[in-house]
Parts: structure tokens; sequence; C-alpha cells
């Protein structure tokens, strides 16, 4: 059974924006089910046919999926994150985490792998894409003059496994030089495609928009410059771990319809605002295609 009409869909929509937005608070049946306005008994069934899992099921991948990336990119208490995510005492989070990721908290922490945890959360990811495609059209994109923006580089390359803990060495550099988010716009640049690309000979840069002078340091960050110029500008609201559905839009559905030429600088993409400081739904990426 599939659910197709759009009322349903935008009844379901509200209710998956409710679990994002609220996933350390009431996601009850009950409170579910009165959104979506549906009894108890039906509403079990609707969600299952326009997700593909339980209503249980979902609800724990949210909060496992937010408590992962607070686990990795920020030092809150792993208490404070086990309490967030439904659990009255660390012990019992500890054991969930485990049954889901592999690996206590801790060690996720000291050393998150991205493709157990991507792993983890795909029945998540499909469950939306499924229910919820991206509504991309080209009444979407837009056409920017840009400035030129100098920024510090840090370099990812090879296996995409390991980026984890390359945006945790970049995390790290920016706070101890107080380049904080809300005053240094964030970027990443898009060397090579995931889809073509042998997993060693990956590369993209995490950026910081930044002029004050860079001196090459242990960690590798090197000054550089985002060129200016025109770009066809996507703006993607929600899954910011996952550009490529965008991306595609861009060169195979905008792209040749455009009447307009490619320049000689990658794919990038400005985090405007960051999951999990923002319910997953409410995170903003900018993603520009250089143009001449």
């Amino acid at each position: 059974m599939t659910v197709t009409g759009s009322p349903y869909r935008d009844r379901m929509r509200r209710v998956l924006d409710h679990i994002e937005g609220h996933a350390d608070g009431d996601c009850s049946v009950e409170t579910l089910a009165g959104i979506a306005a549906f009894s108890p008994f039906h509403f079990h069934r609707q969600f299952g046919a326009t997700t593909g899992l339980p209503v249980a099921r979902y609800v724990h991948l949210v909060r496992m999926k937010r408590a992962a990336y607070r686990l990795a990119y920020r030092t809150d208490r792993i208490t404070e994150i086990a309490f967030d995510a439904g659990y009255d005492a660390p012990d019992a989070f500890a054991r969930a985490f485990r049954r889901c990721l592999g690996r206590s908290p801790s060690a996720f922490r000291k050393a998150p792998d991205r493709e157990p945890w991507h792993a983890a959360f795909a029945p998540l990811d499909q469950a939306r894409n499924q229910s919820m495609p991206p509504p991309f059209t080209v009444h979407d994109v837009t056409i920017q003059d840009r400035p030129a923006i100098p920024v510090a580089i840090m370099t990812h390359r090879g296996d995409l496994t390991t980026l984890p803990a390359t945006i945790q060495r970049f995390i790290a550099w920016r706070k101890a030089r107080g380049l904080k988010p809300k005053d240094h716009a964030t970027f990443t640049i898009f060397h090579t495609d995931p889809r073509t690309t042998p997993p060693a000979e990956h590369r993209l840069d995490l950026c910081v928009a930044t002029d004050r002078r860079i001196e090459p340091d242990d960690e590798g960050v090197v000054a550089g410059l985002i060129p200016g110029g025109r770009c066809a500008v996507l703006r993607v609201i929600g899954q910011s771990d996952d550009l490529e559905p965008a991306a595609l839009f861009l060169y195979r559905d905008w792209l040749p319809d455009s009447g307009e030429e490619l320049r000689d600088f990658p794919l990038h993409a400005q985090r405007v605002t960051f999951f999990p400081d923002v319910a997953e739904k409410d995170a903003v990426t900018d993603l520009f295609l250089p143009l001449r």
C-alpha cells in the first residue's frame, strides 16, 4: 500500500517535522496521530504505509542520529545527550547506541566511522525519501553574482569513511581560533564526484571564511580563495549530509536547458545552519554551481 495523495503526504510531513523538531520531547503515538488527524489505530498503518517504518523505529532513529552528530561534532556531555535522547540513565543509552552503531558512545566520539554510521541511518533516510522526495524545480534556482571570499582550507583526501575525523579536526581548529560559524561562513568545495571517483582519490575542502593571515600548520590548514563570479544557487533545506540529489538536479535537470556554461571552479556549498544545532529539517545549505 502506497500513499500518493498530497493531502496525506502533507499530514505525514507535519508528523515528520514534529518528530525532528521535538526529538527530545513528546513523540507519543497519541500526539503524532493528533497531528496527522488520524486515530492512533489508523495512524500506525498510515505511517508505515507512507514511510516503510514503524513509528517507534522512526522516532528511535531520529533520536540516535541526533545523538551521533552531537557525539561526533559537539562537546556536549554524554549524560546530557542520553537524557535528550529519551533515556533516564547513561547506561541504557549506551546499550541502545551500541545496538544501533556497533560501538559505545565514548568510542564513537573518539573515532566516528562514516560507513557504519550511514548504514545505521539508511532506513531513516530511505523512509524520508520514499515519502517526501526533494521538491526541486527550475524555479528554485537563482543566478547570483558572488564576491570573492578569502578562506582557510582544510583538505580531506581519501576514503569518505574517514571524513568525520577530518570534520572533527576542522571544527577544533576553527574553535581554537575563535572563528565562530555565526561570524565566519562555512563552505565545502567538492573536487571529486563520489559516484565516479575511486575512494582513495576523493578530495573535498572544508573552508571557513576569514581574511586573517593563515600560516600553514600541523593540521595542514592553508589560505585560499573562493573566486567571485556568477553562480547558479539552489537552497537545500534538510538532510545536509546528502547533497547528491541537489547536485544531480543542477547538473542533469537544470543546466542542459538553462543556456548557461560552467566556469572552471568546482561545485561548492555554504552551510547556513547546522544539524544538530537545529532540527535536521531546518538545516539550510546553499549549493553553488559556478557559471561563466
